[in-house]
């Protein structure tokens, strides 16, 4: 039976629901508030598609992850889009991070990342990455990057090919029942429709969303803000593909790093600040009435006396750029403070906390009446889109 479905955020997440939907043959309709697709998370990042080092086995994360990112391969081949597999080195410096090493190596076997290799010796990385320093790295050389906004326009226009609708310029005020009982009355400015289901994937916005339909409030999206620098043209031959830290297990961001794009601009960062609006691209962009949500739930005191240092520390490489450029130097030495040429676009990523103080690492999905709530899709979302789009397809919008 043909339903009508509408898909709640023009995001990639967003986008890939609404293709597998369409292709099941539902009558689909993606509301956008923006007027371009990828306007948030999907357009401001640095577009690696991950392998799946990371994650911890089992998880959702690492399920979807290794699915996704063969899904993305595919889809690119079949779409004509630039896909690199230009490889990622993840560098201990020195001898105290080789048992978090050790661990990262671990669980990239465990979730199955393709080819992966141990290197011991600075000899053996450079093998790989000529100008950088460190001890020991696993490689993995099938971790690529992709435009990702060029994707979700692709996904869109499958969208509408399949006689869905794409509609930009659409911010969801209102998700209401409405007759018959199991159909949701939507609203925005230019819309007032009932749809058989909704499927909410609005990122920065899910938790605002979500309260449209009265769901917990819980988790809530806290937005941290992470800027980029440019490796000067002349300079960009210091890094060949993507190099990384090894990530501290007490934070849940992966550090300063490097990473070649697929249009060959190699960007240092980001960092992670907390952002003073949801979609707070710089410190200028404030928002009392989000800062003062953030600062009044009840998890915020636990998180920052958790994270307090790390905060400081932050903010710090975001003000000062000797900080920042201290930072990238220890993985590749002969980096000078004039080679980071110029910030690049900021990103702003939606993270979930919970109200102890907790964030939430996976996916999190929420079912209200008619209502499907994607409540986090944490990195590795982009990469696992369309993995993502067919769980919740099969799983939740049935």
């Amino acid at each position: 039976m043909t339903r009508s479905i509408a898909v709640v955020g023009g995001g990639i997440v967003g986008v890939a629901v609404a293709r597998a939907l369409a292709r099941r043959g539902d009558e689909v309709t993606v509301l956008e508030k923006e007027h371009r697709l990828a306007r948030h998370q999907t357009g401001h990042n640095s577009g690696v598609v991950h392998a799946g080092l990371y994650y911890a086995p089992g998880s959702l994360k690492a399920t979807l992850c290794a699915a996704g990112r063969v899904a993305l391969h595919d889809y690119c081949l079949e779409k004509d889009l630039p896909y690199r597999e230009l490889g990622k080195l993840v560098v201990a410096v020195d001898e105290s991070e080789l048992p978090a090493l050790a661990e990262i190596e671990r669980r990239a076997r465990a979730n199955g990342v393709p080819d992966l290799r141990r290197l011991d010796g600075a000899a053996a990385l450079r093998e790989i990455e000529p100008h950088v320093a460190g001890v020991a790295a696993v490689h993995s050389p099938r971790t690529a990057v992709v435009d990702y906004a060029a994707v979700t326009e692709a996904m869109a226009q499958d969208v509408r090919a399949a006689g869905g609708r794409v509609l930009l310029g659409h911010e969801v005020t209102g998700l209401t029942p409405a007759r018959p009982a199991d159909r949701v009355r939507v609203v925005t400015p230019g819309l007032d429709e009932a749809f058989d289901r909704v499927v909410v994937c609005a990122g920065l916005q899910s938790d605002v969303v979500a309260r449209l339909v009265g769901a917990d409030p819980s988790p809530r999206i806290l937005p941290f803000r992470g800027e980029y620098w440019t490796l000067a043209p002349d300079r960009a031959s210091l890094v060949r593909g993507m190099v990384y830290p090894v990530p501290d297990p007490r934070f849940p961001f992966l550090g300063v790093h490097f990473t070649r794009g697929v249009y060959d601009a190699v960007h240092v960062g980001p960092n992670a600040v907390p952002a003073l609006r949801r979609e707070g691209y710089g410190w200028s962009q404030v928002s009392l009435r989000d800062t003062w949500e953030s600062l009044r739930w009840p998890g915020a005191g636990a998180l920052a006396r958790q994270h307090w240092r790390m905060g400081i520390d932050e903010i710090g490489g975001s003000l000062l750029k000797p900080l920042y450029y201290r930072r990238a130097r220890r993985f590749v030495p002969e980096l000078r403070p004039s080679d980071l040429a110029a910030r690049a676009a900021a990103g702003v990523r939606a993270q979930a906390w919970a109200r102890d103080g907790s964030l939430v690492d996976d996916f999190a999905v929420d079912q209200v009446g008619a209502v499907t709530l994607l409540r986090n899709a944490p990195s590795p979302a982009a990469t696992s889109s369309l993995a993502v789009a067919d769980h919740l397809v099969e799983h939740h919008v049935t």
